[in-house]
């Protein structure tokens, strides 16, 4: 994943953007979706509706990434409402290591 991607992706994060919870379709990784334009943190491409259900389908019979995504979906709620900066870099430490994981396991 490189510094460019992960900087725009906290960005539109902290700016009301959402986990999406199916993955890229190309390399498995993690998406963030603001203003119906999805960015994957880790290849950076917007994949096809096609490609996207036929990931969704592979994930959800994953007990683990099910389990993950909650989590990530959790804190994105969590990120949302903290108005503190410190708690909100924290909680994106913490979103970064479950998408590192996420990507780790996918692969």
């Amino acid at each position: 994943m490189s510094d460019a991607l992960r900087k725009k992706a906290v960005e539109m994060l902290l700016k009301g953007a959402t986990l999406l919870a199916e993955p890229c379709p190309y390399c498995s990784g993690v998406r963030v979706l603001k203003d119906g334009n999805a960015l994957c943190v880790s290849c950076g491409r917007e994949p096809d509706k096609e490609k996207m259900e036929q990931a969704k389908k592979k994930d959800d019979s994953d007990p683990l990434l099910q389990t993950l995504q909650k989590k990530l979906d959790k804190l994105t709620e969590e990120l949302d409402a903290e108005k503190d900066y410190q708690k909100q870099q924290q909680i994106l430490q913490s979103i970064n290591a479950l998408i590192e994981t996420i990507q780790k396991i996918k692969k």
